[in-house]
C-alpha cells in the first residue's frame, strides 16, 4: 500500500507535527507533502521521510511568511500529483485536506482544527491586522471560505482531535468525525514525583486566547502565586510582576516543566483549546487542571477526579473554582486515578485507532 502525508507546514515542532511524527513511525515508507518545508525545524523521524513540497516553498521568505501565502496554497495543492497512492492522510489546520486523490485512494483528514482564522476567530485576527492585511482578508477570506467547505468533498473520512473540533467539522463542512485524541507524551511523566507548593501554574504561548492575562489576574486578586512559563510578551508583564506573586520564567527545559508540575498546585487553564496537550501532560504528572468549562478540555480532563471547571472566563470564576479546589484539594492525591485516566490519549491508542480506520476503510466509504 504507498501511502502520502499532506501536512499544511513543517516549520516547527508543536502538536500537528507529533501527530504527524507518530504517522510516520506507522507508515515507515510513506511520503510527506507539505507547502513548506524547515527540514531543520522537525524531528529526524519526519526528516527520515521523503518530504515534497508546493510551489509556496519556493516564495520569498516562505519559511517565515508561510501564513501570508495562504490564499495561494489551496491552487499550489490541487497541482499535486498524488497518482498511485492507496492511502492519503491529509494533518489539518492550515491548508492541507484539499489534495486531488486518485479515484480509488482512501482519504482520511485528520483535523486538529478548521482552519481558526478562516472561521471562528476570524474577527480576533481581523482587528489585529494592519489596514493592509485587513483590505486583503476582506477580498480574499470569502473565496477561502467557500474553497475549505468543498475541499471537504475531497475527503472520504474525517477524524477529530476532540469532540469540539468533531462538532466544528459538522458546523462548517456538514460531515460526521470520529474522535481520536491525538498522541501524548504521557510516559514522560507518568513517574513525575507530586510534592506541592504554594503556587499555580500556566503553560502556554503567551497569545490572546490562551488568557493567560485571565490566569494572572485571578491570582493576583486573590492574593495567590503563579509562575507563568511560555514564549511570548504580556503587555502588562511589568505590571503583574509589581505585584510580587507573578514569576515569568519564559520558555524552560523539558526537565523545568517536569519539576513545576511536580510543585504546583494546579494547572490553570483559562483558554479555549480544540483539544488540549498540556492538561494531559499535567494529568500524567498527577498534576490536577482548573479549566475553562468549553472546548477540548471536556475531553482531555476527567471532571472532579483530575481536575475541577469554571464555568465564566472571568477572572470571579476562576478564583471561585480554585477556592473550592483549595477546600478539597487532597481528593485529587490518587495519582492511580490520573495514571488511569490519561491512558487514553497513549500514542499506542491513537496508533490502534487510526490502523482500525485503515484496516476497515472499505466500510467506511
Amino acid at each position: 500500500m504507498k501511502v502520502a502525508l499532506v501536512h499544511y507546514w513543517l516549520v516547527t515542532m508543536r502538536g500537528g507535527e507529533k501527530v504527524l511524527e507518530t504517522l510516520c513511525k506507522m507508515f515507515p515508507e510513506a511520503d510527506i507533502y507539505t507547502n513548506v518545508y524547515n527540514p531543520d525545524a522537525v524531528s529526524d523521524i519526519i526528516r527520515s521521510h521523503k518530504v515534497y513540497t508546493t510551489k509556496i516553498n519556493n516564495y520569498p521568505m516562505a519559511r517565515k511568511l508561510y501564513q501570508k501565502y495562504m490564499p495561494f496554497m489551496p491552487k499550489a495543492l490541487m497541482e499535486l500529483d498524488l497518482t498511485g497512492y492507496d492511502l492519503i492522510i491529509s494533518s489539518e489546520s492550515g491548508p492541507a485536506k484539499g489534495v486531488c486523490p486518485a479515484p480509488d485512494a482512501f482519504h482520511i483528514c485528520y483535523c486538529h482544527t478548521p482552519m481558526r482564522y478562516l472561521w471562528d476567530m476570524y474577527h480576533e485576527y481581523f482587528k489585529k491586522s494592519n489596514p493592509l492585511v485587513k483590505f486583503f482578508m476582506k477580498k480574499m477570506i470569502p473565496g477561502l471560505r467557500l474553497w475549505d467547505i468543498s475541499s471537504s468533498n475531497l475527503v472520504d473520512y474525517f477524524v477529530a482531535n476532540s469532540h469540539y473540533v468533531a462538532s466544528r467539522i459538522n458546523r462548517y463542512y456538514k460531515r460526521n468525525a470520529e474522535v481520536v485524541y491525538p498522541p501524548c507524551a504521557i510516559q514522560k511523566y507518568i513517574d513525575n514525583p507530586r510534592n506541592p507548593e504554594d503556587f499555580y501554574l500556566f503553560f502556554g504561548q503567551l497569545v490572546g486566547y490562551k488568557r493567560a492575562d485571565l490566569a494572572i489576574e485571578a491570582c493576583i486578586k486573590s492574593g495567590r502565586k503563579i509562575v507563568v512559563i511560555g514564549d511570548g510578551k504580556s503587555k502588562k508583564a511589568a505590571e503583574y510582576t509589581k505585584s510580587g506573586l507573578v514569576t515569568f520564567t519564559g520558555r524552560v527545559s523539558d526537565q523545568a516543566i517536569a519539576d513545576y508540575l511536580s510543585k504546583a498546585r494546579a494547572l490553570l487553564f483559562p483558554g479555549i483549546e480544540d483539544f488540549g496537550i498540556i492538561p494531559v501532560e499535567a494529568n500524567a504528572a498527577g498534576c490536577p487542571v482548573l479549566a475553562y468549562k468549553k472546548g477540548g478540555a471536556l475531553d482531555s480532563i476527567k471532571e472532579n477526579v483530575t481536575g475541577m471547571f469554571f464555568d465564566e472566563q472571568t477572572t470571579d470564576s476562576l478564583i471561585k473554582c480554585m477556592d473550592s479546589f483549595e477546600k478539597r484539594q487532597s481528593d485529587f492525591n490518587d495519582r492511580k486515578a490520573f495514571t488511569e485516566h490519561v491512558q487514553q490519549f497513549s500514542e499506542n491508542e491513537f496508533i490502534k485507532k487510526i490502523n482500525f480506520i485503515v484496516q476497515n476503510r472499505n466500510k467506511m466509504l
